[in-house]
């Protein structure tokens, strides 16, 4: 399950900003995940909770903001959305979209208290 190092890598981000910041407790993090990044938002969720336990992170709320899917076709110069990662264009049905966004997973935002 790699969602296990995911959260450890979510808790080391976060605990390392807030310790440079001179915080003492996080309440809340932000997470960015593209729809076609892969990870389970669930497991990912239990996961940052056992391994937030005994940093500056514990007990904080995991909230995840999911990034659709978009490509971009070569064949017509057109972006759309992606539900899979091997859509064809919806626009001329080419195959070989390029995906532009929703495989991303980033911290967006850290609430402290």
């Amino acid at each position: 399950m790699h969602e296990v190092s995911l959260a450890e890598s979510v808790v080391e981000i976060v605990a390392g900003a807030a310790a440079r910041e001179g915080v003492q407790r996080v309440c809340a993090v932000w997470l960015e995940i593209g729809a076609l990044s892969c990870v389970a938002p669930d497991a990912l969720r239990f996961c940052f909770d056992a391994v937030a336990r005994g940093t500056l992170a514990e007990g904080a709320r995991l909230e995840i903001v999911t990034v659709a899917g978009e490509g971009y076709c070569e064949a017509c110069a057109g972006t759309a959305a992606m539900t899979a990662l091997h859509d064809l264009c919806p626009r001329c049905g080419a195959a070989g979209m390029r995906l532009r966004h929703g495989d991303e997973m980033r911290v967006k935002e850290i609430e402290v208290a």
